[in-house]
């Protein structure tokens, strides 16, 4: 599986999903805008309906639940995972990541512009809140 980056500040569920669906963001991108989802729009990086219904429309099965995070052994071969956790005026955001493990080789694919690399191993530096588990 690949990072796929993000075109936009604010497109981080747009990759993730990309990423999981092993196509290109600007293909995510119009899958979702057909679905009425932006990345302009806020509740997209702090919500879960939108990430959701745009990886149903890709065919990706995941659960219907939030798991909280435990330890980076205890998760899901895939998952969907939050990271940057904060409040803001009463209301959570969150970066959208995906995790994968291949074999013995676990990584996170972080869909930022601004990283040096997106495939990231540095998981003393990630501090994940929750994650989704992808069953494909």
């Amino acid at each position: 599986m690949e990072a796929v980056i993000q075109e936009e500040s604010t497109g981080c569920g747009i990759a993730a999903s990309a990423a999981l669906a092993g196509i290109s963001y600007l293909e995510a991108k119009r899958i979702a805008n057909a679905l009425g989802i932006y990345a302009s729009d806020k509740s997209l990086w702090s919500e879960t309906d939108h990430v959701l219904k745009l990886l149903q429309e890709l065919g990706i099965s995941v659960s219907s639940k939030e798991v909280p995070f435990e330890s980076w052994e205890r998760l899901p071969d895939k998952a969907l995972m939050a990271i940057k956790w904060r409040m803001k005026q009463n209301k959570p955001y969150w970066h959208w990541v995906v995790f994968v493990r291949e074999g013995s080789e676990a990584k996170v694919l972080d869909s930022k512009k601004a990283l040096k690399s997106n495939v990231r191993q540095d998981f003393g530096r990630i501090n994940p809140r929750w994650y989704i588990q992808v069953f494909n």
